[in-house]
């Protein structure tokens, strides 16, 4: 079945779940600047301004640029394909008319990314197309459409997604085989990367690796920090399968010579995590809040006397390596109002935390996961002890 037809599908019965009348996707240029949406529900990208009309009563329009037409035709996923070549204003205007919509949806919103597409330029533009109507009044953000669309993944969805993690399982595998001490950062990063590719698939993002205690934590980029003994090695990194993708975390520590065993401070810090990663994951079942969730992590992280993580306890995924609007984290003004809004079944997530260790490192571990009715179900085999090498 083709994946973006169902998610228009999909779309059209989150607007009558809504009593949305319609949706419309504005856009130009989708090289240079692509709306989030245009992936999930039009599937092509466009060069001219480009409108995309999802209507409640089921009526899916795409307005295109006439160079644009013949693939929009081909890939028979609107009821109507409609051409223009000087000015798509009148065109816009005639089919709004024709609707008569309660409400236009448009893609802006302050919570939610992947619900933000529409530039202030397009959208004065459409402004000025609808002037002296009444729909100019009649604009409301697409931030609850968006996040029911890419939130509830489908069946197939949710495979694509598990392959991606299979895939990132599947390179720590090989890659932790060649990694050696005295290697750096980039050169680890590289290794990743390449068993990315021999596997078939693509980053999802940057692959992000930590050479002991020496860099930070984060988004950083892979540096020339040389791995050593007695360093714990962590790698945050991901598979992009199919346009979906994966976001994983893996450890593993790097006796000295003298050592027999790691330190105890670095066995007591993984089982936490662990431990935390267990307990929290049941927890992921339709219907609840994710800042309650993440509250129960920061708990338990207190209660064994190590400093709060700065950031979400989860994050979903899909065709984004941040995909969707809730997430399972604080109630942080940053993240507005995504930490309360409930789980479904369906959703893919991240459960992600750490805890970093002065002169060995960041003891960081993370999971993909699909929401269910029995709580949380991993999406690719989990690493459960730490790997001693």
């Amino acid at each position: 079945m083709d994946l973006v037809k169902s998610k228009i599908e999909q779309a059209i019965e989150i607007l009558n779940e809504l009593k949305i009348d319609l949706w419309l996707i504005f856009c130009r240029e989708s090289d240079l600047m692509a709306d989030p949406s245009l992936a999930l529900v039009v599937g092509h990208k466009v060069v001219w301004q480009s409108t995309f009309f999802f209507c409640r009563t089921g009526e899916t329009i795409a307005l295109v640029g006439n160079y644009d037409v013949a693939d929009f035709e081909r890939s028979g996923r609107f009821e109507k394909v409609l051409p223009y070549v000087e000015d798509c204003g009148k065109e816009i205007r005639e089919i709004i008319q024709e609707i008569e919509p309660k409400q236009i949806a448009l893609n802006f919103s302050k919570n939610n990314d992947a619900a933000d597409g529409l530039t202030h330029g397009m959208f004065l533009t459409l402004q000025d197309y609808l002037r002296g109507t009444v729909y100019r009044k009649r604009f409301i953000s697409s931030e609850n459409i968006l996040s029911l669309l890419r939130g509830r993944k489908t069946g197939e969805e949710i495979d694509l997604i598990s392959s991606a993690a299979f895939m990132a399982a599947d390179c720590w595998k090989k890659s932790i085989a060649e990694i050696k001490i005295g290697m750096s950062e980039t050169e680890i990063a590289k290794i990743i990367d390449s068993n990315i590719k021999k596997l078939g698939g693509t980053n999802s993002f940057e692959t992000i690796v930590n050479a002991g205690a020496k860099t930070s934590p984060g988004h950083g980029q892979p540096t020339d920090a040389i791995l050593e003994e007695g360093d714990l090695l962590h790698v945050d990194f991901g598979a992009k399968f199919e346009e979906y993708c994966s976001d994983i975390q893996r450890l593993a520590y790097f006796k000295r010579k003298n050592e027999i065993l790691p330190p105890e401070s670095l066995f007591s810090a993984f089982n936490v995590i662990k431990e935390i990663i267990d307990e929290t994951s049941k927890l992921y079942v339709p219907g609840a809040i994710g800042y309650k969730i993440d509250n129960l992590a920061r708990k338990m992280l207190r209660e064994s006397n190590y400093s709060e993580y700065q950031h979400a306890l989860g994050h979903q995924i899909g065709r984004s390596v941040h995909d969707g609007a809730a997430i399972v984290g604080p109630r942080w003004k940053r993240y507005g109002n995504t930490p309360q809004i409930p789980l479904e079944d369906g959703n893919t997530f991240t459960v992600e935390l750490g805890i970093e260790l002065p002169k060995i490192g960041y003891v960081g571990l993370e999971e993909d996961l699909v929401v269910t009715e029995k709580g949380g179900k991993f999406l690719c085999p989990r690493q459960t002890e730490l790997i001693v090498l």
